[in-house]
């Protein structure tokens, strides 16, 4: 393999002086499609503590970023979705951990915002709930909009089918999902792959996100890619 700088053995050497109490980090994935699962565990071994973590969910209870609730390591929860983890909603009750709801596209193009530069945008999503509460509306041709800004963070743990060793990546399928937005938005990012490849093996028209948004790189081994919830058509 290339000896390429951004090449690392494993998600701990990966995460290496990267993390820190206190930070916010940016996960990819969608419920437990294309999450980091190598990376999840690496933080939870670091002991790193009062994470701000912005995810579309926050896995189960027993896998994925669930892992990181079971050691309380998690502050805030900047999220769409919560309601498959027992865990988060007892945290939550208790007052234990802060969350941010965020509308699901509000979220995802809160990231992409966040990565191309962009300070804050305008939607109707949201006006007239909970969720403008304490924000800033403006009309525009008569409709009520509402000012989001844009989320970036410390830390982008992403998920990718295949990389090469400069961080061309290549999502598989719905494992897209928040990977490619979280990568740009955050000041940097570790990848995680299953496939690594040499640079030239990844036809340019068939990289997803370039190598220019990717710090390090590592080839992650035995992914459990669990399945949320398994449906299966009736005989």
């Amino acid at each position: 393999m290339s000896d390429s700088k951004k090449v690392y053995p494993d998600a701990k050497s990966a995460l290496d002086g990267l993390l820190s109490d206190g930070m916010t980090i940016l996960a990819g994935g969608f419920g437990l499609c294309g999450i980091p699962e190598h990376m999840i565990l690496a933080i939870r071994e670091s002991g790193v503590q009062n994470l701000t973590v912005a995810s579309n969910n926050c896995g189960i209870d027993d896998f994925g970023l669930g892992l990181l609730l079971q050691t309380k390591q998690i502050k805030k929860m900047i999220s769409s979705y919560v309601g498959e983890n027992k865990l988060f909603e007892e945290q939550f009750l208790n007052g234990e951990l802060e969350l941010e709801f965020n509308p699901q596209g509000t979220l995802a193009e809160r990231c992409r915002a966040g990565g191309a530069g962009i300070p804050a945008f305008f939607t109707k999503t949201g006006v007239g709930t909970v969720i403008a509460d304490g924000k800033e509306t403006r009309e525009f041709d008569g409709q009520t909009y509402l000012m989001e800004r844009a989320l970036t963070g410390d830390l982008a743990i992403v998920t990718a089918w295949k990389g090469d060793t400069l961080g061309n990546l290549v999502f598989r399928k719905t494992a897209r999902n928040f990977n490619a937005p979280m990568a740009t938005a955050g000041k940097t990012c570790v990848v995680e792959v299953e496939h690594l490849v040499e640079v030239g093996d990844i036809e340019p028209d068939q990289i997803h996100l370039p190598g220019i948004y990717v710090d390090r790189i590592f080839e992650g081994h035995n992914f459990e890619k669990r399945i949320e919830r398994r449906t299966i058509r009736e005989a």
